[in-house]
């Protein structure tokens, strides 16, 4: 039997939890490499360009001279002076400004014959100019008029960097003239191309040596130096360096080894650099970053490791800074009691009171417990089932009278034996298959009550219905997802990676246990039995609580459902109900899910999901045995 190529890499076998329990402790003193730390600024080719024009606008104007000066850790390496002919006359103004007349430039070359000779000269380099829209602007629209492609050069403009590192109290302007002469550049400003562009690498070299010590030493720090940043914050720039340029996850740390926040990304260097830019407005950042004293990078093999990792480190630690996923022990269930005459109630945990066939039902987790009540009401204005709280007794005590609700007709008065318990019983069960199973009743009486309220322009109202019917499919929904991830002892999955590998991850009851990430062209069963072997073992939750935090489980479904992803072993409770509040919330919105109640449909079996019969088949490709056999037998590889 052929199969993909996976090959076992150094990650094999490992569980996404153990950096969150120090088995893998991010490393510590090791140099970082010159990739890792940027591009030094004395490493830079710049190239300073000045330009002469007949005007302001590259759109009626052409340019009469250009002066550049290629420049790399304060050596000159280069020098272009040429006068042009813009195919016109030069204004008197202008002749006057910058001595250039009309009979300089006529007979000079032409913009379309310089143009390949600058163009060569900025390759690799970094452009600066003073006050550079100007010159910039002049030589793109040059060159997009003459059919050359314009580079796409990293551009620095000295003008912007001299508000960022001098004060108005120093200077009484940032033309080129003013800055020249307050740092005493060794060129003076005359208004012609060459000598204007030698003055500009004086005042740039002069404006990268103050902002030096705000942090500002590598080419990369060169694209926000002109935010709008504290000092203070750009301070702790030097945080970011050293960190690698790869998956994972981010811990930042105060004095005392606190986590303040933890973050994920797919470039964990790239991603901690903008909390020092003006990228970063959130006002608790900027905090946050003011105590920091270091960053600790936990690099991952893949994204979803990544972002499991965060989940569980955030549990672990409530970082003061993190304000989602902080306390997943609080998020409340709606449950279906257990007892003579059951209710709901909102509960923290998961419990199974009564074994068998009516063991209460549950639905959620959700966000807050407004949610969790909004739920409640849906069902409330579906089934009669009693809303008072406290347990009642099977035969009803002498004395007792009906709430306010029986009186309405919205209970059936059990407290008083106005209903039976095998009547009651009806209306339970009829509930409980909704919240486990075909939730069309609840659906059914919330689009008759929207379309009511909507005939009679009660608008308000009728969102009202609709927010308590979306919390209700939600709930529901997500129980039905979290219910068939709990009742899976294992699944095994895997998907392609960027560079024609595998992604191999093993779940057990919704607990992401063992990841790999593998290299083409190898024999991916080897690989998938080791990992198996190894990864982390979970005791069965009660369902349809997971194993896991909630929104793990989510982000486990969420890489399951990409298209690519391969099912290569899944247990007996991997299915969900066909006529599940899935099928309803799935279609896209609550009001699809109101049109569908309205009309009668109802999701059937032909509209489902499919079934995929050999999941290792879709791994290898082709036919393959059952499931048991085909992840003993042994194959060739193949070529991908």
């Amino acid at each position: 039997m052929s199969s993909p190529q996976v090959a076992a890499s150094p990650r094999q076998g490992r569980a996404p939890g153990d950096a969150a329990q120090g088995a893998c402790p991010p490393q510590r003193g090791v140099q970082p490499t010159f990739e890792q730390i940027g591009t030094s600024l004395r490493d830079v080719t710049f190239v300073v360009v000045d330009l002469e024009t007949t005007g302001a606008s590259p759109a009626t104007c052409g340019i009469t001279e250009i002066g550049a000066v290629k420049v790399r850790g304060g050596e000159v390496l280069a020098e272009l002076q040429t006068l042009v002919d813009p195919g016109g006359p030069v204004p008197a103004a202008i002749a006057a400004l910058t001595g250039i007349t009309t009979s300089m430039v006529r007979g000079a070359p032409s913009i379309r014959e310089v143009l390949p000779s600058f163009l060569e000269m900025i390759r690799g380099a970094v452009l600066v100019a003073h006050n550079a829209s100007f010159d910039i602007g002049f030589l793109k629209a040059a060159a997009a008029a003459h059919g050359y492609a314009w580079p796409d050069n990293q551009v620095v403009d000295t003008v912007a960097l001299a508000r960022r590192a001098v004060l108005r109290d120093e200077v009484p302007n940032h033309k080129l003239s003013t800055l020249a002469a307050y740092f005493r550049a060794s060129v003076t400003p005359e208004h012609r191309a060459l000598a204007d562009a030698r003055a500009t690498v004086d005042v740039l070299h002069a404006l990268l040596g103050r902002l030096a010590p705000l942090g500002i030493t590598h080419l990369e720090d060169l694209a926000t130096a002109t935010d709008p940043v504290p000092a203070a914050r750009r301070r702790k720039r030097h945080l970011a360096d050293g960190l690698p340029d790869a998956p994972g996850v981010y811990q930042f740390r105060d004095a005392r080894g606190e986590v303040l926040y933890v973050g994920t990304s797919t470039s964990i260097r790239t991603r901690v650099r903008s909390y020092f830019t003006a990228a970063e407005k959130r006002r608790r950042m900027t905090e946050m970053v003011g105590l920091a004293e270091e960053v600790v990078p936990v690099v991952c093999g893949t994204v979803l490791e990544a972002r499991v990792r965060e989940l569980r480190l955030i549990a672990e630690h409530s970082p003061r800074y993190n304000r989602r996923s902080r306390f997943p022990e609080r998020r409340p269930w709606v449950r279906l009691t257990v007892e003579p005459f059951p209710r709901l109630s909102v509960v923290r945990e998961v419990r199974a009171d009564a074994p068998g066939p009516h063991a209460e039902a549950h639905i959620g987790p959700y966000a807050s417990r407004a949610d969790a009540l909004l739920a409640i009401e849906a069902l409330h204005a579906t089934f009669r089932l009693r809303q008072c709280a406290g347990r009642l007794p099977t035969t009803p005590a002498q004395g007792a009278s009906e709430c306010a609700l029986a009186g309405m007709g919205r209970c059936g008065a059990p407290c008083t034996g106005g209903q039976t318990a095998s009547a009651y019983g009806e209306v339970v069960d009829a509930a409980r298959a909704a919240m486990r199973t075909d939730p069309s009743a609840v659906v059914q009486t919330h689009a008759e009550r929207i379309a009511a309220l909507v005939a009679e322009e009660r608008f308000e109202e009728a969102a009202g219905v609709r927010d308590r019917l979306d919390a209700f499919l939600r709930g529901a929904a997500r129980a039905q997802r979290s219910d068939r991830m709990a009742r899976t002892p294992q699944l095994v999955a895997a998907r392609r990676s960027a560079d024609h590998g595998w992604e191999v991850v093993v779940v057990r009851h919704g607990r992401l246990c063992a990841t790999a990430t593998t290299p083409p062209r190898t024999d991916p069963r080897p690989t998938i039995a080791s990992l198996v072997a190894t990864a982390e073992h979970v005791e069965p939750p009660v369902a349809p609580a997971t194993a896991a935090h909630p929104e793990e489980v989510e982000l486990v479904l969420a890489w399951l459902d990409e298209p690519g992803t391969r099912l290569v072993e899944v247990g007996d409770g991997w299915a969900c109900p066909v006529r599940g509040a899935e099928a309803f919330h799935v279609r896209g919105t609550t009001a699809a899910a109101v049109a569908v109640g309205r009309t009668g449909w109802r999701p059937t079996p032909d509209v489902g999901p499919p079934a995929v019969a050999s999941p290792m088949a879709e791994l290898v490709g082709g036919d393959a045995p059952d499931l048991t056999r085909a992840r003993g037998t042994a194959g060739e590889p193949v070529s991908p």
